[in-house]
């Protein structure tokens, strides 16, 4: 999947040449460049930058002065490249684009982490991701701290309100799924999500059997009442407009995991730049 997408992001950024390096460039030209951090953070994609530059030129010798996971500030040096100029300047957008942006989920995820220390919350991200991108968003999430929720739709099945709302309600819904996956023989784990105190109630008086219950927009004080309701058994799950001002109290309730979509989809990437060294 990484490969893929390298070969396709650098098709569709230098088609039939970079022409601005081909203009001014001798071809023959060889040079050295780095990787300056310019914002405090957590560094990510390392090994994607490494394999967009075996890929696009195996004779880019680039020397990793970091690692995923470390915490930067301005100044650091994350890696070294050297080779030809051509090539540094070819894969110099690729390069940033994927670790500014790695590295800005990878802050925020720390961030939130951070902020529930000390509870058995764990931390979890969505599928609110960049489409094409979600396994390096995830991959940043991980590297952050984090833990991944499903990868996809395939994975792991999730009654959400519109599957609950398209099936007749939770009876209907929780049935059906339990038929398909004997049918399919399939062994996937059950989400179902609730809104209320009183669609929790229903669940709970049903007899088809689930993995996980997702408690979503309850308010951290409607949290800690659903929770002494939910069988030990039972995995719980928080979500729904949950921010870093609130998130510690969420934790605090005794859920076991917490997932929050601001973690992918509404990100500032970190700032770093390639810079030539003469």
């Amino acid at each position: 999947m990484l490969d893929e997408f390298i070969k396709s992001a650098l098709q569709e950024d230098i088609q039939d040449g970079d022409h601005s390096s081909m203009a001014c460039v001798p071809a023959d030209a060889k040079s050295k460049a780095i990787l300056l951090i310019k914002e405090t953070g957590v560094l990510a994609g390392m090994h994607v930058a490494q394999r967009i530059c075996q890929i696009y030129d195996p004779s880019l010798q680039m020397t990793p002065l970091l690692k995923d996971g470390d915490r930067v500030s301005y100044g650091q040096i994350a890696f070294t490249l050297e080779g030809s100029a051509r090539a540094i300047l070819a894969v110099e957008r690729l390069l940033l684009n994927c670790m500014q942006h790695m590295s800005g989920v990878a802050s925020k995820t720390a961030h939130y982490v951070a902020l529930i220390a000390g509870t058995n919350c764990t931390l979890l991200d969505t599928r609110k991701t960049t489409p094409g991108l979600r396994f390096l968003d995830k991959y940043a999430v991980k590297i952050g701290g984090g833990a991944n929720h499903r990868f996809g739709l395939y994975d792991m099945i999730m009654l959400k309100d519109n599957h609950i709302d398209y099936a007749g309600g939770l009876s209907a819904a929780l049935e059906r799924t339990n038929a398909y996956l004997q049918a399919q023989k399939l062994n996937l784990k059950v989400e179902v999500e609730v809104r209320s105190m009183d669609e929790l109630t229903e669940l709970l008086a049903l007899e088809q059997p689930y993995d996980r219950i997702m408690l979503d927009n309850f308010t951290p004080e409607a949290l800690k009442v659903a929770l002494t309701l939910i069988p030990s058994t039972v995995e719980t799950e928080a979500s729904g407009g949950i921010t870093e001002e609130t998130i510690r109290a969420y934790a605090e309730t005794g859920v076991q995991f917490i997932s929050v979509g601001a973690l992918t989809h509404s990100v500032k990437a970190l700032d770093m730049s390639l810079k030539a060294q003469l």
